[in-house]
Formats: C-alpha cells, sequence, structure tokens
C-alpha cells in the first residue's frame, strides 16, 4: 500500500491521479475533509481507505497500522506563508513530519516529503539544494521556517541518505481550489479577468524590478508529480532535491499568458502590496535543478504559456478536475 498524506490536497491528490494512471488503486489518502472542494477532489480519483491525519498519526505513533506499507508519501501540511501561529506549525509540520520519519527508517518504508523553496528566503544565499548550506538559509516567514527547521533535522541525522525531501517552488494547476488565498494567481486572475477584464498585479518596492517585475519558478502542477513519482521509482536516490523550472519569469509574464490563453488582450492594473507582507515578499525565485538532473530525471518541462493554456483551456474554463 502507498500512503499519501494531503491526498485530498492540491499535489497530493495529483499524485493520487498519476497513481491511478499506473493502475495503483491500492493507496490509503490521509486527510480531514475540511472543505467541499477536498472532497471533490476525491471525487476522480480510487483509493483503497481515507483516515484522518489525527487517526493516522495515532497509527503511526502506537504502530498500530495492520496495512503493509511500501511508500510514504508526505504531503500534508499547512501551506499558508501568512500563518503566524509558531506553535500550530511546529506540530503541524516539523513534529508531524518527524513521526512519519522515524517510523518510515524503522519499518523501511521509502518516505518522500514536502520542503517548500520558502526556505531560501530571499534568495541572497542562492537556490542550490545542497544540504550542506542549509545552515545559511534565512526563511522570511514561519511557514519557511518550519520546513527548515525540519530540513536541518533530517540533515542533522543522517535521514537523507534514505529520504527525499521536495523544495516545491510555484506550482499552480487544477484542484487547487481549496487553498483560499493561497491558491496560484493564475486562478485568482482568471477569475479577475472574467468579471472585470483586468488583472490586478503588486507595484514593485524595489527600484531594480518594474510592476509586475518580480520573478517566480513557476512549475505546472503536472511536472511537479512527474518529478515527485521520479523518486518513487528510484527508491535508492536520497536526499534534498529543488522541484521547479529552472527558469524565472515574472509575474507580467504570467498575466500575459492568461490572457492570450483567454483570447483577450492584455489590461494589468498595478495596485499597493499590503504593509504586512513588504518585509516578507520574495522578488526573485529560480530553482538549481542540476542536482535532480544529475539524480537522472530527464523529462521536459512545460512552459508557463503551455501550462496556463492547458490548466485555462482544460481544466478552468469547463469547471474540471484531474483525472475527470
Amino acid at each position: 500500500m502507498i500512503v499519501v498524506t494531503g491526498g485530498a490536497g492540491f499535489i497530493g491528490c495529483a499524485i493520487v491521479q498519476e497513481l491511478n494512471q499506473r493502475g495503483i488503486s491500492n493507496i490509503l489518502v490521509v486527510d480531514d475533509l475540511d472543505h467541499e472542494e477536498k472532497k471533490k477532489n476525491l471525487g476522480s480519483v480510487k483509493y483503497a481507505d481515507l483516515q484522518g491525519k489525527s487517526v493516522f498519526l495515532d497509527a503511526i505513533e502506537s504502530r498500530s497500522l495492520t496495512s503493509p506499507i511500501t511508500a510514504l508519501i508526505h504531503m500534508g501540511a499547512c501551506s499558508s506563508t501568512t500563518e503566524t501561529d509558531r506553535a500550530f506549525l511546529t506540530k503541524n509540520n516539523f513534529e508531524y513530519t518527524r513521526h512519519l520519519t522515524e517510523f518510515c527508517l524503522e519499518k523501511g518504508i521509502r518516505f518522500i516529503y514536502a520542503s517548500s523553496a520558502a526556505t531560501y528566503g530571499d534568495g541572497a544565499e542562492g537556490y542550490l539544494d545542497d544540504e550542506s548550506q542549509l545552515n545559511s538559509l534565512r526563511p522570511l516567514n514561519l511557514y519557511g521556517d518550519s520546513k527548515q527547521r525540519f530540513d536541518l533535522w533530517a540533515r542533522d541525522r543522517k535521514a537523507f541518505d534514505k529520504i527525499i525531501g521536495l523544495k516545491y517552488f510555484n506550482v499552480y494547476g487544477p484542484n487547487e481550489y481549496h487553498k483560499g488565498d493561497m491558491q496560484s494567481l493564475v486562478r485568482k486572475g482568471f477569475f479577475q479577468i472574467q468579471e472585470t477584464g483586468k488583472m490586478r498585479l503588486f507595484k514593485s518596492y524595489k527600484p531594480e524590478y518594474a510592476d509586475g517585475g518580480q520573478e517566480r519558478d513557476f512549475l505546472y502542477i503536472k511536472d511537479a508529480v512527474a518529478m515527485t513519482l521520479f523518486f518513487l521509482d528510484h527508491p535508492k536516490i536520497g536526499g534534498l532535491f529543488n522541484v521547479g523550472s529552472g527558469t524565472a519569469r515574472n509575474w507580467n509574464h504570467l498575466a500575459h499568458a492568461l490572457f492570450l490563453a483567454l483570447g483577450k488582450e492584455p489590461s494589468i492594473e498595478y495596485i499597493d502590496m499590503p504593509a504586512s507582507i513588504r518585509d516578507q515578499y520574495q522578488y526573485h525565485t529560480q530553482a538549481c535543478m542540476g542536482k535532480m538532473r544529475k539524480a537522472g530525471y530527464d523529462a521536459p518541462g512545460t512552459s508557463l504559456e503551455d501550462g496556463i493554456k492547458d490548466y485555462v483551456q482544460n481544466y478552468l474554463l469547463p469547471e474540471k478536475r484531474l483525472g475527470e
């Protein structure tokens, strides 16, 4: 059995759907169905069982799981970059992952977990997925800090010899509909354009970046899943890896690609960035992908334009999900 925590969520559900495409349905989905959209995400996938997070964690801690597990893909965590409750993030993102790691190492189970590009902070130390350089990173928010603390814990206990940590960059695509304000700007912009004919982007507060010129490494969900399952297929590889496109594109590029996918002329309005996030805002992210390529992953990536076109025309406009 393969366990996917956060299996009703964005990346987790896409992983379950791709496992189904491989003919695998003996899957334990671990998630709390606390949003109607998460329930809908599971409507188009096949799985053997569904457990709530606390029930599953109790079974892990008591070592009372009855079904043999071959792999545990851990996508279940708080992904809000604006979360301010440190104790909650410690329990949900750090301690939970630690319990799962210890269990998998003890039982010889393949363990893959989601870290985050938020660990890189403002990028002053670069974006190299090198475990030996983790101490130099300074995340800009508590979410990134919670991921960074676990990465350090795993490294210091030499767990990366056997487990995989994945630093996801800006992933977008179908099945993110439950994420509220943490949804990608592709979907937010889609509705802005449909409702007003315009798309809103933040002004820049650094002279070296134009308004809307702040850069991100955008990654389509289908590529993110392919990279994740590469490590399921290659269980002897261990370490911490970036999951990105390797290319920095800016918000203006994203907006123009979105208007193009909708067959509309671009109309962009630049708005003030909330003061509450200005000191935590990343102006540039770009994954170094050499380590991933050296590990053997050689699939071509999806361009921002092609990813947005697929998302808009095959999912957002017809109101479909992956697998439908």
